[in-house]
């Protein structure tokens, strides 16, 4: 979850192409030089058609080379694997079309899989309906294994205690006062495979999280949080499922120098852009 380290994790309570090769035809021989080609001179209109075709074959050669085997954009397509490497390249499967209680279900049964799975728990768990006993019980019975999730939600209800409500500005029910608004979001920056077995894997997700109430003399303004959440995924029922998870903070990169933006800025950004279904 996104939270300030100073407020509690329920986490701890968790058990966790070639070149074209052009051969162009032979010139006449010259007859101070051998004997003369047969069958006469050539036409020059044939000549004519002859240059064109060289010029238009070395065009092609050239527009081939420098495509470099590039992959045309089909999102149907797996992107080529050199470029994995490259931070800016989206690379992966398409996203899920399926969900649960508003949550991205049915992911493959895969390393890639597994990695989008734990993005999208990641931002489950980060968001507002966590703070609400109602919405983390459907959270949790949606992402856990069964045989964890009962005691998950014990230890979550004891962690989200009204004192650490009350941390956040928030009420016994996780309600903000009036004409406040309570921000929770979790924004993955990317995934890594730590382990990956057959229907077992463990994902570490490194993301940064939204965390505060906006509006009229907060007492918890609105900040960044960076953690890296670490998944140990089981496949159980056609799914991948939360077997366990355990947070640490950062990497955290530099403060940037733009200026803190309002209260209501915050408000109305968190309105407007919304969130995404995240896919590896």
């Amino acid at each position: 979850m996104s939270h300030d380290d100073d407020y509690v994790d329920y986490t701890d309570y968790a058990t966790p192409e070639p070149g074209t090769r052009t051969r162009f035809a032979e010139g006449d021989h010259d007859a101070r030089y051998g004997a003369p080609r047969r069958g006469g001179r050539v036409s020059p209109s044939r000549a004519m058609v002859t240059v064109v075709g060289v010029v238009v074959l070395l065009i092609a050669a050239i527009a081939f080379a420098n495509r470099g085997g590039s992959t045309q954009d089909d999102p149907g397509t797996t992107a080529d694997p050199d470029n994995r490497t490259q931070p800016t390249s989206p690379t992966g499967d398409s996203p899920v079309r399926n969900s649960t209680n508003g949550i991205p279900s049915g992911f493959p049964r895969s390393a890639a899989g597994a990695q989008s799975a734990a993005a999208n728990f990641a931002v489950a768990l980060g968001g507002d309906q966590m703070f609400t006993s109602e919405g983390r019980h459907k959270l949790v019975d949606a992402l856990y294994t069964p045989d964890l999730a009962e005691k998950t939600k014990s230890d979550m209800d004891a962690a989200y205690s009204e004192d650490f409500l009350a941390n956040l500005g928030l009420d016994a029910e996780g309600r903000p006062s009036s004409g406040m608004t309570f921000i929770s979001r979790t924004v993955p920056i990317g995934t890594t495979v730590k382990e990956y077995e057959g229907g077992r894997a463990t994902v570490a997700v490194w993301y940064t999280g939204l965390i505060g109430v906006a509006g009229p003399d907060s007492d918890v303004p609105v900040r960044t949080t960076w953690h890296t959440w670490t998944f140990e995924l089981q496949w159980s029922d056609g799914d991948w499922k939360i077997a366990a998870d355990s947070q640490k903070r950062g990497p955290a990169p530099v403060p940037g120098d733009v200026p803190a933006a309002t209260d209501e800025q915050i408000e109305d950004a968190v309105e407007q852009f919304g969130g995404f279904t995240y896919a590896r």
